[in-house]
């Protein structure tokens, strides 16, 4: 359903299309009137100036919140203005003298501003500046100092100085030249910088626009003096390249830079539809904003990362890139965020409004990304598990076959030769070799066991566990136990000695550390593991098999990792285990 808003929009924008047609009209009695020249001439005129102003209520209602079509209809607006210094009304030639020349700082600002209405960076501002400067301030000395042409002769001349007007009129070709050829320049860095999907709608304009403002500079000055061609069809010649600006600005908007839309309200009420005629969010977005390269990213706050709509990780674009995104929250937490084209769309706010509309339904499809993730992740550290459990398996029996299996046999076969020697000094040596093999055995036993599960943790727990772990290692180390007390679930335990293990011999391996602090605290039902260093950082999630496989030991138990290892400024790591009595 049409919002009241856009029918607003319409009827203004139909009023506004009325007056400029009246006043096209009115003008076009005053020249024939007149008759201060050829009055095709004059109407090819005011006929290119409404072409201006419809092209523009067009690209307004197509596109409300973008601003090139008010800026086609302010220049449709001053080439009516302009004309009026073919009239005999004093006080409206004297208007029409003064902005005789604005259409073409309002070109400039046009192409410099197309596809998004606003224009971007330093440069491309000064030349629109300048470009009013040029054809306002500078132009004064023609019509202040020189009889201007036509009947009314004098009527802003203050003072009959040729001399003031000829400098004049060259600071105002050294500053043609400047700001048409900068303009050039910049449109032509523009188009050459763009990515493929961005061509297309640039192609049209920007060449178009260089050619048409170059013509315009050189046709005035070279035309009448090297070939002799008269100024009616220089002027004429002049207009019809005008003419074809909004020509060519439909044509970027057909091929994707100004899609149709409506007013954002419109985006509530598709996205309200049933469930058959529903948009997906990300089309109903590029229809809306107007950009086809719009993407959504959703937030895991699990993970805490951006991924796409298919789960794989993902990052905000860079500035650099010619992208920019906008975050979008719902009820103060982060959702998401949409990824657009900066070029297209200057302004941000427009975004930020579309995703809060939006924000409800980009919950919704959060939550199904968030769970195809999970699942995904879910899949992978199961069958890393699943592998590592058999490997470990494996060797427990490689071991127990290889080494403490046949040492046992061995020291069997020698238990039945000494069962059948006769008692003497052979026989107490062979008695000392087996008290020796099988301490050995059992020391070997032991060992294994130590291995696959620390007594001292099955005894005593984790805490026990973890300053026995902390006094055999090599680098100075600090445990911190505020909360040594209280008794940890079999699983919580065994799950913290690995991570607590794992961390310690990753940082003595890699981080070229000279101190550790191990801290375990336990509150608000969960078991918060700390291991810090002070090495050479850089540490990153699933970089090697010690971090991936502390990842995989906490998803079991539904727990977290977090790392935080900038380059050189050492790394925290920190586990999270839920710890439910």
């Amino acid at each position: 359903m049409e919002g009241a808003g856009n029918r607003s929009l319409r009827l203004a924008l139909g009023l506004l299309a009325v007056m400029t047609l009246i006043l096209a009209g009115i003008e076009l009695t005053l020249f024939l009137s007149a008759g201060t020249a050829p009055h095709w001439v004059l109407a090819l005129y005011v006929a290119v100036a409404v072409e201006y102003v419809l092209g523009g209520l067009l690209a307004w209602l197509w596109r409300p919140s973008n601003r090139m079509g008010l800026l086609l209809c302010l220049g449709g607006l001053s080439l009516l203005v302009a004309a009026l210094e073919n009239t005999e009304v004093p006080a409206l030639v004297a208007v029409g003298l003064i902005t005789a020349e604005l259409p073409i700082a309002l070109i400039v600002q046009i192409v410099l501003a197309f596809p998004s209405g606003r224009v971007n960076g330093r440069l491309a501002r000064g030349l629109v500046v300048g470009g009013y400067v040029m054809t306002t301030v500078l132009r004064a000395p023609h019509w202040l100092f020189s009889d201007p042409p036509g009947g009314l002769n004098g009527v802003l001349e203050v003072a009959h100085r040729p001399d003031l007007a000829h400098v004049g009129m060259i600071v105002q070709d050294v500053a043609d030249v400047l700001v048409i050829g900068g303009t050039a320049l910049v449109l032509a860095l523009r188009l050459a910088g763009a990515r493929s999907i961005q061509r297309p709608v640039l192609a049209v304009l920007y060449p178009y626009g260089i050619v048409v403002l170059s013509f315009l500079e050189l046709a005035g000055h070279l035309a009448p003096t090297l070939v002799g061609i008269s100024p009616v069809t220089v002027f004429v010649l002049q207009i019809s390249a005008l003419a074809m600006i909004p020509v060519a600005f439909v044509l970027g908007m057909m091929r994707g830079g100004f899609a149709r839309t409506g007013e954002i309200e419109e985006l509530g009420a598709w996205l309200g539809a049933h469930e058959g005629g529903r948009p997906q969010v990300r089309e109903a977005l590029a229809a809306v904003l107007g950009d086809s390269s719009v993407q959504l990213l959703f937030w895991l706050p699990d993970s805490e990362r951006f991924v796409d709509g298919l789960g794989a990780a993902a990052d905000l674009p860079r500035a650099s890139s010619g992208r920019a995104a906008v975050e979008i929250e719902l009820a103060g937490r982060r959702v998401g965020a949409i990824d657009y084209d900066a070029l297209l769309i200057a302004e941000p706010e427009l975004v930020r409004a579309a995703g809060r509309v939006v924000a409800l339904a980009l919950e919704r499809d959060r939550l199904t990304v968030e769970l195809l993730a999970s699942r995904d992740a879910l899949s992978q550290s199961r069958a890393r598990i699943v592998r590592s459990a058999d490997r470990e398996r494996r060797r427990i029996a490689r071991d127990l076959h290889d080494g403490l299996q046949g040492r046992l046999v061995l020291l069997a076969m020698r238990a039945g030769r000494l069962a059948s020697s006769e008692v003497g000094a052979p026989a107490t040596g062979e008695v000392v070799a087996l008290q020796r093999g099988l301490q050995a055995a059992c020391d070997e036993l032991r060992a294994l066991v130590q291995g696959v599960m620390p007594t001292l943790l099955i005894e005593r727990g984790l805490y026990a566990a973890a300053e026995d772990l902390v006094d055999r290692l090599p680098l100075p180390t600090v445990l911190e136990l505020p909360q040594a007390d209280g008794a940890l679930p079999a699983a919580v335990e065994g799950v913290g000695y690995f991570v607590v293990a794992e961390a310690l011999t990753n940082a003595v391996k890699h981080s070229r550390a000279r101190e550790l602090v191990v801290r375990l605290t336990r509150e608000d039902g969960r078991l918060w593991i700390e291991v810090r260093d002070d090495g050479i950082g850089g540490a990153r999630a699933g970089s090697g098999s010690g971090l991936r496989g502390i990842s995989d030991r906490l998803d079991v138990v539904g727990g977290r990792l977090r790392i935080d290892s900038p380059p050189g400024g050492g790394t925290v790591l920190t586990a999270e285990v839920p710890c439910e009595s």
